[in-house]
């Protein structure tokens, strides 16, 4: 994020010469291309970056049917959604971000499923957690085989196939000890009966799963179906180990115009693009 300060000096008279000339005019130019950024920047608690702007117009345009996902993480998935679509590892013809809060009860429905080019909310589902992560909140996750843990972080979605759950969903993790032993642990995205609204009236939470984020049988293969294929899932919990070590979320990358325009379609044309804006934290 850029800041300017302004340095407002104390000045005696001196004898003119060609070096105070030169730096009089220097300063005259300083003072007024800085005030002038100074004015553009936003008002407080407005967005105050390019990339902000756009990820806090995108939020602002999603029908979230009253279940909003907290803005802090969207922007921290759609961050990362840009990182990898910036490398070349998500899918060209689609725009599809899954976000999972963790921080949430299972009760809720912590699942959302978004179409960025028509931000338009496609699921808003159920989802369980690992057995080992916690009862009715999760509170630890590993990406340790057998530990039957949630992992957090970033992944990109592969192929489906049908294995004992029936249609499931390949995730390939792509942060390097959090979620990148997800094959080998078998960590998968299906359907299964513990993750209902019946199952929660009678025991209190919902069902668990030995690691894979599991969704409802009554609509998983819609949901599998939507975000197969090289699109993102971004798996959050504000546990300070994952802020830490997270090389997503710490990673700062230039993000060109012609990037943000394909992804933001018709928003681009309402905010002022800097070609190669930086995105920090």
């Amino acid at each position: 994020m850029l800041t300017f300060r302004t340095i407002v000096g104390v000045f005696t008279p001196i004898k003119p010469t060609s070096i105070t000339r030169i730096f009089s005019t220097y300063f005259i130019i300083l003072f007024f291309s800085t005030s002038s950024l100074i004015a553009s920047t936003p008002n407080e608690g407005e967005p105050d970056n390019i990339l902000e702007s756009y990820i806090h117009k995108v939020y602002e345009s999603i029908n979230f049917r009253g279940n909003k996902v907290k803005y802090d993480i969207f922007a921290k998935g759609l961050k990362g959604f840009l990182l990898l679509k910036s490398k070349g590892q998500l899918s060209a013809e689609r725009d599809i971000i899954t976000i999972i809060d963790f921080s949430q009860t299972s009760k809720n429905n912590r699942l959302w499923v978004i179409d960025l080019q028509d931000r338009r909310l496609l699921y808003n589902s159920l989802v369980a957690h690992g057995r080992n992560t916690g009862n009715e909140f999760a509170n630890n996750f590993s990406n340790i085989p057998q530990s039957f843990q949630s992992s957090l972080g970033f992944y990109v979605t592969g192929s489906t196939y049908h294995g004992k759950h029936g249609l499931s969903l390949y995730l390939n993790g792509k942060e390097k000890g959090i979620n990148d032993n997800a094959k080998n642990r078998a960590i998968v995205m299906h359907g299964a009966n513990y993750v209902s609204r019946d199952f929660i009236s009678k025991y209190g939470r919902l069902g668990r799963s030995l690691g894979c984020p599991a969704v409802p049988m009554t609509n998983y293969k819609q949901i599998i179906g939507s975000i197969s294929n090289k699109t993102c899932l971004f798996i959050y919990h504000p546990t300070n180990t994952y802020q830490r070590t997270s090389s997503i979320l710490k990673e700062n990358f230039p993000i060109s115009s012609s990037l943000i325009k394909n992804v933001f379609g018709n928003l681009y044309s309402s905010v002022n693009v800097v070609e190669n804006a930086e995105v920090t934290e």
